[in-house]
């Protein structure tokens, strides 16, 4: 990745320079650079906002009540650990945080889950992730979100009155996305068993 972003302004600015577009090139670099300024301290502000909104939720208890609503599901989609210990626990904190938006609490929670799935999985020899690991790899990727607080303070900084009218949208898609990504990942484990 590393490599990739620097071969891409490279030969961007050897382009410029051939094309005799250098001078637009850099003053497109500098305007650019000041919108992205103003685009991170606008986004600060509300997610900051929603940051504390969330946890007053996890405080009040609201993430532990989601986690209990999920365990089932949890139960359902993870086959490879046990029922009520400590992975089954980490991963259901883990999507909850999602759910509501806790990316700060979720990561590590996440990796947690990951370290409590080796534990408990006869599968894991160390050298391959097992089907539950890319599971829930894939559940974070495709999470489930209540509240896009990033893409309204996006929205409000290019000018939105209503930034969340964006939410059944988001619902629907973040759905499907979810259940694509869950099925998805069930079939190619399926397959990579077989071969």
């Amino acid at each position: 990745m590393q490599v990739i972003l620097i071969i891409v302004p490279v030969v961007s600015l050897i382009f410029a320079a051939i094309s005799g577009k250098m001078g637009d090139t850099s003053s497109a670099i500098l305007a650019k650079s000041g919108e992205a300024v103003e685009l991170v301290v606008s986004l600060c502000g509300i997610i900051c906002f929603w940051s504390g909104m969330m946890r007053v939720a996890e405080r009040a208890g609201l993430t532990e009540n989601l986690a209990k609503l999920l365990s089932p599901i949890v139960g359902l989609l993870f086959k490879g650990i046990k029922r009520g210990g400590k992975a089954a626990g980490l991963i259901t904190m883990n999507l909850a945080a999602n759910v509501l938006g806790l990316g700060n609490a979720s990561t590590p929670l996440g990796i947690a889950a990951m370290r409590a799935i080796a534990e408990e999985s006869a599968d894991f020899d160390g050298s391959a992730a097992t089907d539950d690991m890319i599971l829930l790899a894939v559940l974070n990727a495709s999470s489930l979100q209540i509240i896009p607080a990033t893409a309204a303070a996006l929205r409000v900084s290019n000018g939105s009155q209503k930034p969340f009218d964006i939410l059944p949208c988001v619902w629907m898609v973040s759905i499907y996305s979810v259940v694509v990504a869950t099925v998805s990942a069930k079939l190619m484990c399926r397959i990579r068993r077989k071969t």
